[in-house]
C-alpha cells in the first residue's frame, strides 16, 4: 500500500528559524572566559538575555570571568581584530 506524496508549491508552511543554544552545561566552553561585547554583557546581566561571544558560543554569563582562562577562539579572533576596538585589557571577558 502506497501513500500518496503531498503536492508541492501548493499550501501554507511554517518557516521554523533555529533556536540559538543556550549553554547551561560543562562542555569544553564552559570552561574558558569568552569575549562578549561590553554593551551585550551590561544588557544581560540586567534582563538576563543571552549573549553571544566572538567564538559563537551562546549563553547567559553568570561566573567569574576571571577565574577562567581565555577561550582560544576567542582571543585568536580578538587579536586578528586588530587595534581598532576597545583598550580595555579585559576586552570585555565573560
Amino acid at each position: 500500500m502506497s501513500t500518496p506524496e503531498p503536492e508541492r508549491g501548493t499550501g501554507t508552511g511554517t518557516l521554523v528559524e533555529p533556536t540559538p543554544q543556550v549553554s547551561h552545561g560543562d562542555g569544553d566552553h564552559e570552561r574558558f572566559a569568552h569575549y562578549v561585547q561590553k554593551d551585550k554583557i551590561m544588557a544581560s546581566a540586567l534582563d538576563g538575555t543571552p549573549v553571544v561571544a566572538l567564538c559563537g558560543k551562546v549563553w547567559v554569563p553568570g561566573r567569574d570571568p576571571k577565574k577562567y582562562p581565555v577561550c582560544p577562539m576567542c582571543k585568536e579572533i580578538y587579536e586578528s581584530m586588530g587595534a581598532g576596538g576597545d583598550k580595555d585589557k579585559d576586552g570585555g571577558k565573560k
